[in-house]
């Protein structure tokens, strides 16, 4: 099992990034899956999580109206659209898959500052 995340960086307040979650060796498409993050001295949270199908998704307050979560399940790739972006967005973010099972991948940083 894997998953790999891609597109964190270093990007302005107000800028906008792309996470990609590349996943491989389980049943994708039957997966709830999840972008969670984790800022320095902070406890990992929920940021958006979306069902297997696509057909429901649930965002963390504090990204409400700004990030956009979406999954392709022919590509096996969940993506989080991020927007408006804030020095407080800045952490560790990290890609899970759960059903039976709940897996995590490595993570990618995003660094919101000027």
């Amino acid at each position: 099992v894997q998953l790999v995340e891609s597109g964190g960086g270093l990007v302005q307040p107000g800028g906008s990034l792309r996470l990609s979650c590349a996943a491989s060796g389980f049943t994708f498409s039957s997966y709830v899956m999840s972008w969670y993050r984790q800022a320095p001295r902070k406890e990992r949270e929920l940021v958006a999580l979306i069902t297997s199908a696509g057909g429901s998704t649930n965002y963390g307050d504090s990204v409400k109206g700004r990030f956009i979560i979406s999954r392709d399940n022919a590509k096996n790739t969940v993506y989080l659209q991020m927007n408006s972006l804030k020095p407080e967005d800045t952490a560790v973010y990290y890609c899970n898959a759960r059903l039976y099972y709940s897996y995590w991948g490595q993570g990618t940083q995003v660094t919101v500052s000027s």
